[in-house]
């Protein structure tokens, strides 16, 4: 039962005293921010980590939706950026993320006083390749909703159930994620590549992706979703923009959006 994960929840944090959360803004660290609030209250806090991967508009978001919840909301930097591990974009880029992030937040939890740092990683996300769940839990982080066996659906329901109004708002991984492993991450790229998703989300299409590989950009939408794209889109238009942001070739994947596509190539090596 759903009620039952909700108190189970409940009750790691009763337990916890005081925590720290790993703040993406996403809806997974939204709910666990929401449920650490509404039992903690003060002794709560919400860390939201800067950084060229995260959009602004993002970091908008996460600063709302915190301030809509309550909980108590900071801002720190992170240097993912600088640590060639991180930009060569290797198969294992996520643990060179997540160990930045983490030997970021758990200094600050200790100097502030809160014994735990939690995040948002859910139940189905253990079944991934997420290498940086690994950096996490080398560092002593938890995971509550893993912990409860709460799913990706599970938390859109529970945010829903909590009057979350963000509670289907759609999956946005770090920028990094648009690259196929081994090409080489810069700020230049991230940023092209941001602003292309921003510009396909103010024409309305909000569940997509813009996957890069060099020159080439190529856009993800549901399946269901690609011919009314194709038909009451602007193509011209849309080539240009992103011609204007850097890209010479535009393409349409014709499979439509899948999340973790770009982790097949690990499938057969």
């Amino acid at each position: 039962m759903l009620s039952e994960k909700l108190e189970q929840l409940q009750a790691i944090f009763a337990e916890m005293g005081q925590a720290l959360i790993a703040y993406s803004g996403g809806v997974d660290s939204t709910l666990v921010a929401k449920v650490a609030y509404d039992v903690l209250g003060d002794r709560a806090l919400a860390v939201t980590a800067v950084s060229p991967s995260l959009l602004p508009e993002e970091l908008e978001d996460a600063k709302i939706q915190a301030a809509t919840i309550g909980i108590s909301h900071q801002v720190v930097k992170t240097e993912e950026m600088a640590n060639p591990n991180y930009t060569a974009n290797p198969v294992n880029r996520c643990y060179f993320c997540k160990s930045e992030l983490h030997d970021t937040l758990k200094p600050l939890a200790q100097k502030l006083g809160y014994p735990y740092v939690v995040d948002g990683v859910n139940a189905d996300d253990l079944q991934d390749y997420r290498p940086g769940i690994q950096a996490a839990k080398e560092r002593g982080a938890r995971s509550p909703l893993a912990e409860v066996s709460i799913t990706k659906m599970e938390v859109r329901q529970l945010s829903q159930q909590l009057g979350l109004p963000w509670w289907d708002k759609p999956a946005q991984p770090c920028l990094s994620s648009r690259f196929p492993y081994g090409e080489e991450i810069t700020i230049a790229k991230l940023q092209r590549v941001g602003r292309a998703e921003i510009y396909l989300r103010q024409l309305g299409w909000q569940n997509l992706r813009v996957r890069s590989e060099v020159d080439t950009a190529r856009i993800e939408l549901p399946p269901e979703k690609i011919t009314e794209f194709v038909v009451n889109t602007n193509l011209p238009e849309v080539v240009s923009k992103f011609q204007e942001l850097g890209f010479l070739y535009v393409t349409l994947d014709l499979e439509g959006y899948r999340s973790g596509k770009l982790n097949r190539v690990l499938q057969v090596q």
